[in-house]
């Protein structure tokens, strides 16, 4: 871990992997930001889920095995289990104290669901382990999360969860969809602040990893939409000029350099269609809010 943290800050253009904002305080502060009126995509992926789930239900069936990529707290798949009735849930999360104390309490409200939480970084591609059923397995990730991955990564990683899906496996995702750039723009640079707090704690984060001695005061938040990308750009820029250490490294930083923490591509509903197929989906059913801002797309393995 610490050689990719290094390997980053060393590049040409320094950069991190979004992996590293979700401590336990970076989940907490995530938690935060879903509760912003900026933050549209949490409260329009819960609406379609809150009006659709009924069909979603329908076209999944019950009894599966649901893996829920990036589970946080675990509220969104909780919300579908009335619905959903999976035999076994696996929740997965990089955060795994977090991931384990949220898991306690909903087996606790669920007493008749099997949990497995996994405490892993998934985005370089993993192998699920024997206690996961091997039956139907759906691969459950809202969110947008497939956004912190450019397109060609996306398939990828799209492929590895149809390798672990099986031949009867599926895909429940929610995608965020192209809008005005103010609307974005506004979601991932709210007037609180909670963002930039969210992007300042992996500072943080990375001293505690990588024995670094990033100083937060001296670092602030820079958020925008990239138009030739299609992407929101997260980054963190020096106010100063300053040096980092770490375990096994050193830069030095310019007054207005900026450490590039995270993307957050955008898609057409066809674009990802066709990004679905590459990888080996076949889409069975779009859902999508009135405004068409965010999608959530239930895709089965060809």
């Amino acid at each position: 871990m610490v050689a990719e943290i290094s390997a980053g800050l060393l590049a040409a253009k320094a950069h991190t992997s979004p992996k590293f904002l979700y401590d336990a305080l970076g989940s907490k502060l995530f938690e935060a930001i879903c509760e912003l009126p900026e933050y549209y995509p949490t409260r329009t992926e819960a609406a379609i889920f809150k009006a659709y789930g009924g069909d979603m239900a329908h076209v999944i069936g019950s009894g599966a095995t649901l893996i829920d990529l990036g589970a946080g707290n675990c509220a969104k798949a909780a919300s579908l289990f009335p619905l959903l009735q999976p035999a076994q849930y696996v929740p997965v999360d990089i955060s795994r104290d977090f991931l384990l104390g949220a898991v306690a309490q909903l087996q606790q409200r669920f007493p008749h669901i099997e949990m497995t939480a996994l405490g892993l970084d998934f985005s370089n591609g993993f192998a699920l382990p024997d206690s996961v059923h091997a039956g139907r397995r759906v691969f459950f990730y809202p969110g947008s999360s497939i956004g912190n991955f450019s397109p060609t990564q996306a398939v990828d990683f799209l492929r590895g969860l149809r390798a672990n899906a099986g031949p009867d496996g599926g895909l429940l995702i929610g995608v965020d969809l192209i809008k005005d750039h103010a609307v974005l723009d506004a979601a991932y640079d709210d007037a609180l602040g909670v963002t930039g707090a969210f992007n300042l704690n992996m500072l943080r984060h990375l001293n505690h990893l990588a024995g670094a001695d990033f100083d937060v005061e001296q670092w602030k938040h820079v958020a925008f939409f990239d138009f030739e990308h299609s992407r929101i750009e997260m980054h963190l820029e020096a106010r100063c000029p300053l040096t980092v250490n770490w375990r096994g490294g050193e830069r030095d930083f310019a007054r207005g350099e900026r450490i590039h923490t995270e993307d957050s591509y955008k898609y057409t509903r066809q674009s990802f269609v066709n990004l679905l197929e590459r990888a080996g989906f076949a889409t069975t059913r779009v859902w999508t809010d009135d405004d068409n801002w965010f999608a959530v797309i239930h895709a089965r393995v060809i």
